[in-house]
């Protein structure tokens, strides 16, 4: 076969002389070894994939890649800025109006993330505050779901046609439900003793009511006329009342009209609408200080064919309204990472601002200083791996050129995180896991793979380019399954926690090496380690205004360099010379991590 450098072209009468000359330039030596056992049409097959490699590399390098993802990144940036600033970006309304389920009770807001709220947290947000529920059996039921949020193991208590009164002991939150299944004299008395009398004013008001006035007037139009007229009448009303608190129009759900009672025949979905319409003309005023909550609507859309009565929602379906209800009531006090809707954009802290200077001081200085993009000894791509070969460097001088370009791409790529998570240009939406989301990226990366590989000259089991390889499939791994909300699905999970297991081994497996090979105790190395490790994430935490145990990795390996590194270091210190020339050594150090497994379980199992 020859020396392994050597092209060895194919032995095949089916091959022109022209074809011969292609694959002897393009077939590497392993495919070429391959195909001499092989007749015409594997060898084909093998110089067509050689051919495509090349071509592939050729127009899809890493430099074409980069442009295409400042490119791709500029042109989002700008769409959605334009969106948002045209569009409408308040997310209240986004939250209140509109959304899809993205699975089985998963609910999704239009441009925005829902938390879903705990009790706990529910109760810190909703301390000492007053919350009134005003309406028919519907509103009851949105009564019943917000409540059971707050304390889970309160049960549906009281009559239907009655009020229900609900304290919590824990947090003093008080919440009521007020039966007026119309709207009439006697609600608007009612808002009037809120803005007027002497009852204490509820911190949220949520009212809406229409079935009974189609029911009782069997749908007639007059009774949409008067209906509209009571709404106008406590219109005012209800303005004065949202310039303290914060008062939500429910507008009427859907109904199932093939599993209404006979008595409930005249409640339909056209009725339905006009109802809504009315509601929405009336009550939305130049002012906007009525919300409307549509949301639950929405979700009933898809759900109400589930209804029992064909009028009241199934429970999943009221959830969702309580839990809009309460995004839109706490997102801005307890302010939770996972929920974007109805926030505030963070004010910047003063760590934000040094930063933004200091990045903004690179790009000016670098401006200042300029830079020729056609220099002699710019980077040329590599057309088969893909990669920049760089000049060798010029010993005896200072160019402070490059620091202060790395530094300004740096702070270009800060910019966009920051603009992702932090601001408010760019819609969010929370993750749901599916087995697309999670396998077609993983088989695309893989398939796109084939095309980039390279020859190893290491012979040795885990070695550096082994492992490096290793751990780049870890990292993509972990990558999609963090992105696609894999942790949902318990065997990717699973699967996934030995991935991390594994890469902490390996991180500590080559510390180990290098102490053991080369004996480098000193502080510059422990100095250049951890930078290398915490540098990223140390300007993330001052970029994105996180603690540093956010980022909760990269702590976890420093802390374990910092154990291996003090294990080796202490008394005695053994390196593998030592060993190789006494049995003794490999005992003592056996001995010396066996000191570090029990001082690690001591800990371990002690309070």
């Amino acid at each position: 076969m020859g020396d392994e450098s050597t092209k060895v072209p194919f032995h095949s009468s089916e091959l022109t002389p022209s074809e011969e000359a292609l694959e002897s330039s393009f077939v590497s030596p392993a495919a070429a070894r391959l195909s001499a056992c092989c007749h015409g049409g594997a060898k084909m097959a093998v110089l067509a994939y050689n051919i495509g490699k090349l071509e592939i590399n050729q127009y899809f390098n890493i430099k074409n890649a980069k442009f295409l993802a400042v490119t791709a990144v500029v042109l989002l940036t700008v769409f959605h800025s334009a969106s948002r600033h045209y569009g409408g970006s308040d997310t209240c309304d986004w939250l209140l109006s509109s959304g899809r389920f993205l699975g089985e009770n998963v609910w999704q807001p239009y441009g925005c993330m829902l938390h879903k709220y705990k009790s706990t947290e529910a109760k810190l947000c909703l301390k000492e505050k007053r919350i009134a529920f005003v309406g028919d059996s519907r509103i009851r039921q949105l009564f019943q779901s917000f409540i059971k949020m707050i304390n889970p193991d309160v049960k549906e208590v009281g009559n239907k046609h009655e009020n229900i009164p609900f304290v919590d002991g824990d947090s003093s939150v008080v919440s009521d439900f007020l039966w007026y299944a119309e709207v009439n004299n006697s609600l608007k008395e009612q808002l009037l003793s809120w803005t007027e009398g002497s009852a204490s004013k509820p911190h949220f008001i949520i009212i809406g009511a229409a079935t009974w006035s189609i029911k009782l007037h069997n749908g007639k139009t007059e009774a949409l006329f008067q209906y509209k007229a009571n709404l106008t009448a406590i219109s005012d009303t209800l303005e004065k009342l949202a310039e303290r608190s914060e008062v939500y129009w429910v507008l009427q759900d859907p109904v199932y009209e093939d599993a209404l009672s006979e008595s409930r025949k005249m409640i339909t979905n056209e009725q339905i609408i006009l109802y809504n319409k009315a509601a929405i003309s009336t009550l939305n005023t130049s002012k906007k200080k009525v919300k409307f909550l549509e949301a639950s609507r929405q979700a009933a859309m898809e759900t109400i064919s589930q209804s029992v009565d064909g009028l009241h929602l199934p429970e999943s379906t009221r959830d969702v309204g309580a839990m809009v209800l309460m995004n839109s009531m706490c997102n801005n006090v307890l302010k939770p990472i996972d929920g974007s809707c109805c926030r505030s954009t963070p004010s910047l802290s003063n760590l934000q601002k040094l930063a933004a200077g200091l990045f903004l001081l690179s790009i000016i200085c670098f401006l200042l200083l300029g830079y020729s993009r056609r220099h002699k000894s710019r980077p040329t791509p590599d057309v088969e791996s893909g990669e920049e070969k760089k000049p060798p460097a010029v010993t005896g001088q200072l160019n402070p050129k490059g620091p202060l370009l790395a530094v300004c791409k740096m702070s270009l790529i800060m910019l966009y995180f920051y603009l992702c998570d932090r601001a408010d240009i760019f819609m969010k939406e929370q993750k749901f896991y599916t087995h697309s989301t999670f396998f077609i990226p993983l088989i695309y990366i893989f398939v796109l793979g084939i095309f980039y590989n390279e020859n190893s000259k290491e012979t040795k089991l885990l070695n550096r380019e082994q492992t490096d390889e290793w751990k780049g499939w870890m990292q993509l791994v972990i990558l999609i399954y963090h992105i696609s909300g894999a942790s949902a699905f318990i065997p990717v999970y699973m699967h996934v926690r030995v991935l991390v297991a594994a890469y902490l081994f390996q991180t500590g497996y080559g510390h180990f090496s290098y102490f053991w090979l080369k004996g480098d105790f000193g502080l510059y190395r422990v100095c250049q380690v951890l930078f290398r490790l915490n540098f990223l994430v140390v300007v993330l935490c001052v970029v994105m205004d996180r603690p540093y145990q956010f980022y909760y990795f990269v702590p976890l390996v420093t802390f374990w360099f910092g154990i291996i590194y003090g294990t080796m270091a202490l008394w005695p210190q053994i390196l593998q010379k030592q060993a190789n020339g006494s049995a003794f050594w490999n005992l003592a150090l056996l001995l010396k991590l066996l000191g570090l497994l029990l001082f690690i379980c001591f800990f371990a199992f002690s309070q």
